[in-house]
């Protein structure tokens, strides 16, 4: 596994000073905010930004995130396909290999529209298995749908796309009603992406995104779960990811380099306790 930081944790900078910090601090790996990119390309071409990419070293290994596919209907379900296909193309063109895709809110939900939701995802991962992408499905601890990883997998093994999968938030793992059991159906075949980070003295039924802080700061207890995610054989990368506004006003390359310095010490644990 390798360590990477999401743009989310660095939201209030703009997309070339996170190229610049995650340059001087050593992140290699960053998880795009697309509406970041899409604000950064209005001043500045697609070629020349990723020549920046290329003349720092940074990868872009995950792209957050692509909503209102699944549940969408009529002329609000073409709006949001003809956004994804733009999402699409600008995936193919920075080489992004993975989209993560949130599923929609609902109020309620009913046999029915679970199913156009799998026949959905289905088509969404027709469409980007045609530019050389991967979809992987974010449950949410507090939405009504796909509120845990049990249902994310089921979803995924039912639409039939080799390149769909699932994206693992640890976050919403505990936010949410997933169980440890669910990771018995986690494989490589079918787990895409991982988000961790961790929250500290919130009650579950309370905590929000706005309460991540650094992992092993807090009360989640993640050495069992990447311990876990090491004995499936994931590789992929593992990203920091913290919408939290006290650390969007902090220094920014602290923030990067403080979550570095987490992200390796827990991935180093992890190994270490195996051997």
């Amino acid at each position: 596994m390798t360590p990477c930081i999401s743009q989310a944790t660095t939201l209030s900078t703009s997309f070339a000073d996170d190229v610049a910090n995650y340059q001087a601090t050593g992140c290699r790996q960053v998880e795009v905010w697309l509406t970041k990119l899409e604000k950064h390309l209005e001043d500045v071409g697609a070629a020349d930004t990723r020549k920046a990419l290329s003349d720092a070293g940074i990868e872009l290994v995950a792209a957050a995130y692509q909503g209102g596919l699944l549940l969408s209907q009529g002329e609000q379900r073409k709006a949001h396909f003809d956004h994804f296909r733009r999402r699409l193309d600008l995936c193919q063109a920075f080489g992004i290999r993975t989209l993560i895709v949130a599923a929609d809110f609902a109020q309620s939900l009913d046999v029915h529209a679970l199913s156009g939701a799998i026949v959905s995802l289905t088509q969404a991962g027709q469409w980007a298995a045609g530019f050389g992408v991967r979809l992987a499905l974010e449950f949410r601890g507090t939405d009504t749908f796909c509120s845990s990883l049990d249902t994310a997998l089921a979803l995924v093994s039912q639409c039939r796309e080799a390149n769909v999968g699932v994206c693992f938030d640890v976050f919403h793992y505990y936010k949410g009603p997933s169980k440890p059991e669910d990771f018995d159906h986690l494989s490589v075949a079918n787990l895409f992406h991982v988000q961790l980070c961790d929250v500290a003295g919130v009650p579950r039924e309370l905590m929000t995104d706005s309460d991540r802080i650094m992992p092993g700061e807090g009360d989640f207890q993640l050495d069992p779960i990447v311990q876990k995610l090491l004995a499936i054989g994931y590789t992929g990368p593992v990203s920091l990811e913290l919408m939290n506004p006290e650390l969007w006003r902090a220094n920014p390359k602290q923030v990067i380099e403080l979550g570095m310095t987490a992200l390796e010490r827990l991935l180093s644990k992890a190994k270490s306790s195996q051997k």
